[in-house]
């Protein structure tokens, strides 16, 4: 089984959604959700609503949404001024996807 790595940022919820949709039924089911700082929010609702299947675009996901795993840490990353580095939060969510993906609707 193939992992795809999804980075969560600025974009609408829905978009991410529909992009572990997408991963999900071409027969990725397991996929990991990447944020840091301000869209760390983002990543959990993104996580939450797929293991709901909560909504339209989320119910074209398989039948059972797990989170397999979630890590959490500190990097450093380079400051815009060059002048040295600092702390940004993140979160990695693992979510693994079991049972058919349901046919599409039109």
């Amino acid at each position: 089984m193939t992992e795809r790595l999804i980075f969560i940022g600025g974009k609408p919820v829905h978009l991410y959604i529909r992009a572990v949709v997408t991963a999900m039924a071409a027969g990725e089911r397991e996929v990991t959700l990447s944020a840091r700082g301000t869209a760390i929010s983002k990543a959990v609702d993104v996580a939450e609503l797929c293991r709901r299947r909560h909504g339209k675009i989320a119910a074209g996901l398989p039948e059972t949404v797990h989170v397999r795993g979630v890590e959490i840490g500190t990097e450093d990353v380079e400051r815009r001024d060059g002048e040295g580095t600092h702390g940004v939060s993140f979160i990695h969510i693992r979510l693994e996807g079991e049972g058919e993906v349901p046919a599409a609707q039109d």
